[in-house]
């Protein structure tokens, strides 16, 4: 007999998906799966399914623009009513963000919970965040987006009930006022300007240290945490999922040869990333800004693969690391045909083609990173003063970064010939001509 006081699981609710294409997204050239409804919403439906809902009715609606009432005009608002109603449907979610005004009207005429694109996006980065962190940092975006949105408040922002678009803080501000809102954004922000403080200073000491960094960037379910385990040995969570990682990790990754980076991975992007997450998380993404070198890791077998590199490219302008020295890794290259692969190359040869899940081109990977890096080696001879702090800091130095062939002490001077990166090369004392090897390979 059952215990009766088992919690039975959350019910699974049924979701309705609705998208809108615009005269102006015709006008445009977008490519015609772009707007082909198997296509539009395929990526709403895995939002969706990430928040924990079950698709059960997809509509599409064609209009020269949107409804200013109720987005996609009254009589399909009447129809999707009916259509939601026969379905069962619980909650209804639009590929787009709405007004406010627009939610209260939505939500009075289908007579069921409505959520925006954004709604969604933040409901799910609530349910993944897991350090304190990364909570605060979704709490603020959730605040910053429900303030504009507490005047006139009806049904849309008095739900108090459970299910998706409640989560986090969702359950406990609705019903506060505008001051205890900003009073506690405001407290969020000072705790995530501290992590913002820790992190330069721990970015300072790496670079003192001359340990060079490397950040994955890609879209949501590129793979990349696949690929930071394989170059890591790491054990990170990972999953055929959208956002499952959302709190940054940084590991130590050593090459063959034992030089050492930093490696560290990111959450993904997605299309229309919404404003106020991108600001919440921008301590996080300070770390792609300041990196030596970005993977961007695209799926190879993604059907919008094109824009889902400008939708990467773009969140990397708006958190200042266009700058960043960017390699190309198509993944998953073992799920697409052998031409494929060809087309991918004749396009970008200097791109990596990589299978993250199998192992296969990371090595070629690797290299190819130790070379944009310049890890690539120079073998030079260095004599120290033995007795002096900083050549003795300099020697310890050089054991971290460099294969030591021979180290040779005498009379309180130490000669050390050492296959060192060239980049590091410039950082330690400057040997004299008469004390530099002349094998440079």
């Amino acid at each position: 007999m059952p215990d009766r006081h088992t919690i039975a699981p959350p019910k699974t609710e049924r979701a309705a998906l609705v998208g809108l294409v615009t005269g102006a997204a015709r006008r445009s050239g977008a490519p015609p799966e772009r707007i082909d409804p198997g296509h539009l919403l395929d990526e709403l439906a895995g939002l969706a399914e990430a928040a924990g809902a079950r698709v059960v009715l997809r509509v599409l609606q064609e209009r020269p623009k949107p409804d200013p009432a109720t987005f996609i005009g009254s009589g399909k608002v009447t129809a999707l009513a009916a259509a939601c109603a026969e379905a069962g449907v619980d909650v209804v979610i639009f590929d787009n963000e709405l007004t406010p005004a627009q939610l209260r009207q939505l939500e009075e005429r289908l007579d069921r919970k409505v959520l925006d694109r954004t709604q969604l996006i933040l409901d799910i980065f609530a349910r993944r965040a897991r350090t304190r962190e990364g909570r605060w940092q979704v709490e603020l975006a959730q605040l910053r987006y429900l303030l504009p949105r507490l005047v006139g408040a009806g049904t849309a922002l008095s739900r108090l009930g459970g299910g998706i678009g409640t989560r986090g803080p969702g359950e406990t501000k609705l019903e506060t006022d505008r001051r205890r809102i900003r009073t506690r954004i405001q407290a969020i922000q000072r705790e995530i300007d501290h992590v913002r403080q820790r992190r330069a200073q721990l970015r300072e000491r790496r670079q003192k240290r001359s340990v060079p960094t490397v950040v994955l960037v890609g879209y949501t379910n590129a793979g990349k945490t696949t690929l930071f385990n394989r170059l890591t040995g790491e054990h990170a969570a990972a999953s055929d999922a959208l956002f499952v990682t959302l709190d940054p990790l940084l590991r130590q990754a050593r090459l063959p040869d034992r030089r050492e980076l930093l490696v560290s991975d990111t959450v993904g992007f997605i299309d229309r990333l919404p404003h106020a997450l991108v600001a919440a998380f921008r301590a996080t993404l300070e770390e792609v800004a300041e990196a030596d070198l970005a993977l961007h890791v695209i799926d190879a077998s993604a059907s919008e693969r094109d824009r889902h590199i400008a939708a990467v490219r773009r969140v990397l302008e708006e958190v200042g690391a266009a700058e960043v020295p960017v390699l190309d890794v198509y993944n998953k290259v073992d799920t697409i045909p052998a031409d494929e692969r060809r087309r991918i190359t004749d396009r970008d040869p200097a791109a990596a083609l990589v299978a993250a899940r199998t192992g296969e081109g990371v090595d070629e990977l690797v290299q190819m990173v130790a070379s944009r890096l310049a890890l690539d080696t120079r073998r030079i001879t260095i004599a120290f003063d033995g007795d002096n702090a900083f050549d003795r800091d300099q020697i310890a130095r050089l054991y971290r970064v460099a294969r030591v062939v021979s180290h040779v002490a005498a009379n309180g001077r130490v000669v050390i010939e050492a296959d060192v990166p060239r980049r590091y090369i410039a950082r330690l004392t400057t040997p004299t001509p008469a004390e530099e090897g002349v094998d440079g390979r």
